[in-house]
């Protein structure tokens, strides 16, 4: 029946799990997860962590750079991460969701597929589309401002204002090196400005920094690779706003 078809949709989409973490692609599933997340769950080590880590047997090989980073980093505790708090579940209870195997998606009834275009996330896919609508909305308005300015012969240098989120790996990591890694930073056409602490959650705080790029220079592909690339401080990078100047 089309509700036994949903159910059983909806029992495959929101799986979870990494999968054989002995295998390559339970790694590479896990590799990608930990590139947005210091721990398997929240902001602290728990028993969460103590469960996959068991699950790995061994030290993963260094192209699983993330895996590496987190692994030597729970181990670290030795003995003390099996006093980790919170509940201990099975392997496949934590991850993200969507990863149940070929397999048991290949087993669904006929009649899925007729119910193919129901879309659980249509709202986020609008949202999305209504904010691309509305930056090339602006980006069209700010190229008819550049091109009246080119017409009565004023000299055009396009500029953008970017309010970057810079995230340490925890509570640990000292912020003050952190700012003044991505300080660092040099380019032709970029200029650091202001910066602040912003609370997360669990005692961490990300850096909020600002910054001046021209736009024929600097762009955010180089700021995210080149901010990215401190690992010894920082987790990741997204970028909170952007406005023409």
């Amino acid at each position: 029946s089309t509700q036994s078809t949903w159910d059983y949709q909806l029992h495959v989409d929101l799986r979870m799990g990494f999968g054989d973490l002995t295998s390559d692609a339970g790694l590479v599933a896990l590799d990608a997860f930990l590139l947005a997340h210091s721990y398997i769950e929240g902001y602290t080590p728990s028993k969460a962590d103590s469960v996959v880590f068991a699950a790995l047997k061994s030290a993963p090989a260094a192209k699983y750079k993330n895996v590496a980073r987190w692994y030597r980093h729970i181990a670290s505790y030795n003995a003390e991460s099996f006093a980790f708090p919170g509940a201990a579940k099975g392997l496949d209870s934590y991850g993200p969701a969507g990863g149940a195997a070929p397999a048991a998606a290949a087993a669904a009834p006929a009649a899925a597929e007729e119910d193919d275009d129901i879309d659980l996330f249509g709202d986020d896919d609008e949202d999305a589309q209504e904010k691309e609508k509305i930056k090339q909305q602006r980006l069209a308005e700010y190229e008819a401002k550049k091109a009246k300015k080119a017409a009565k012969g004023d000299v055009v240098i396009a500029k953008s204002n970017i309010l970057l989120d810079v995230k340490p790996w925890d509570d640990e990591t000292d912020l003050a090196k952190m700012e003044e890694a991505v300080r660092a930073i040099e380019a032709d056409g970029l200029l650091w400005g202001a910066s602040k602490l912003v609370p997360v959650g669990y005692g961490i705080k990300k850096l909020q920094i600002c910054c001046v790029v021209e736009d024929d220079k600097v762009g955010t592909d180089f700021l995210e690779e080149q901010i990215t690339a401190i690992e010894d401080y920082v987790q990741s990078m997204d970028i909170a706003a952007f406005n023409k100047i």
